[in-house]
């Protein structure tokens, strides 16, 4: 289970100061990118920037991007610092595949700054109605598929990949961002989507006439989790306890990862990045009640040997507050690394790849491939 002994050792070795350090510094005004409005996501961010206003005087503008692409367009271009994101935007921004493997976008030298670890979950929503208990039930069953965003369909793609299902096995329905695809559960124009339990959407849903059911993902299925993280590393099993018609004597059995994480690029200031870190830590108790799973923000939660590397000015902090280990430090080094071999593959395709983008895609999920397994990395995905 990825992280879930590191997040012990966080809790153990946390130290706390006498007296917190003197307070971030921040510019007057800050932007991120984040989910729709009414996602998990914006929410959350929504709440972070009212303690960055009322502690800092820092005005925090929340961009939202209906995809993982157009999320992370600002980040890469540097017209904002920072983004609210999710798997997609994350770890497959890095590994430069699906949309990210298209001609103008390639592996991404991304960072992580901190990770939310909340008792809500992400994984596949379904209509009560459709009597999907099990994702073995969904076969045949109509499944969202949000065009620009490579995070929810391979999401789902993992998760079918428990029951030894794909793509193939359900029908398959195509919507333009997160929000139709939540809606259309609502209005009866598919059965299953992915989410987050504590989006605005999830409730909808539950308070719909469909009403709302999450898949069991049993822990003891060994062989289902396989085929899972065969294709999806990122995910772990989990208890959910927080969402839409979930408590703490209503728990589901479940996959979830990190979201949202709070990410930046290689190239941000370290200072800046240090500085951001810093006010999400120690502003912590004036925004973990803002919003449904904040609580999951807490830097006794976080889990430092993840799927992307932490950004050097991340470190900095973390090492100062006595939780950065040299066995951290070890993991990071390998994830640099293996951007390093994407980034330099990316190059040397480039420089003669074919014109046609069908071409170039396939050629590039070879080229990707080979690059990774000669530098001794496991690929993960191997085409889209």
């Amino acid at each position: 289970m990825i992280g879930r002994t590191l997040l012990a050792l966080a809790a153990l070795s946390l130290s706390t100061p006498c007296a917190l350090a003197q307070s971030a510094k921040l510019p007057e005004t800050l932007s991120w990118t984040a989910y729709d409005v009414g996602s998990g996501g914006y929410n959350q961010a929504v709440a972070i920037g009212n303690a960055l206003k009322n502690k800092l005087n820092v005005n925090l503008r929340v961009l939202p991007g209906k995809n993982d692409v157009s999320r992370n367009i600002p980040l890469r271009d540097g017209k904002v610092p920072f983004s609210a994101n999710g798997v997609g935007g994350s770890y497959l921004a890095q590994e430069g595949v699906y949309e990210f493997g298209a001609r103008d976008w390639g592996p991404q030298a991304v960072r992580s700054v901190i990770l939310n670890n909340s008792d809500a979950l992400l994984t596949i929503v379904t209509a009560k109605d459709a009597n999907i208990n099990t994702i073995a039930d969904i076969k045949g069953k109509r499944v969202a598929w949000v065009v620009g965003a490579p995070s929810l369909n391979q999401n789902i793609t993992a998760l079918l990949a428990f029951g030894g299902l794909t793509w193939n096995d359900v029908q398959k329905v195509e919507f333009g961002g997160f929000g139709q695809a939540m809606d259309a559960i609502i209005n009866n124009q598919v059965d299953a989507a992915f989410s987050s339990t504590i989006s605005g959407q999830a409730y909808k849903i539950a308070s719909s006439p469909r009403g709302i059911r999450y898949p069991t993902f049993p822990h003891s299925d060994k062989e289902g989790w396989a085929r899972v993280n065969k294709v999806a590393p990122f995910f772990v099993p989990a208890f959910g306890s927080e969402g839409a018609d979930l408590s703490a004597d209503r728990k589901a059995e479940a996959a979830t990862y990190p979201y949202p994480v709070l990410m930046t690029m290689e190239a941000t200031d370290p200072d800046l990045v240090y500085n951001m870190t810093k006010a999400m830590v120690e502003l912590f108790d004036d925004y973990k009640d803002g919003a449904p799973g904040n609580v999951g923000w807490d830097l006794k939660r976080q889990v430092f040997a993840w799927a992307i590397p932490v950004h050097e000015g991340a470190v900095r902090y973390y090492k100062e507050r006595g939780v950065w280990t040299a066995e951290h430090d070890k993991h990071n080094a390998a994830l640099i690394k293996r951007q390093e071999t994407l980034a330099a593959a990316w190059k040397a395709y480039k420089e003669s790849a074919p014109a046609d983008d069908k071409e170039f895609a396939k050629g590039w999920m070879k080229a990707r491939a080979d690059a990774l397994t000669k530098a001794g990395f496991e690929p993960v995905v191997t085409q889209w």
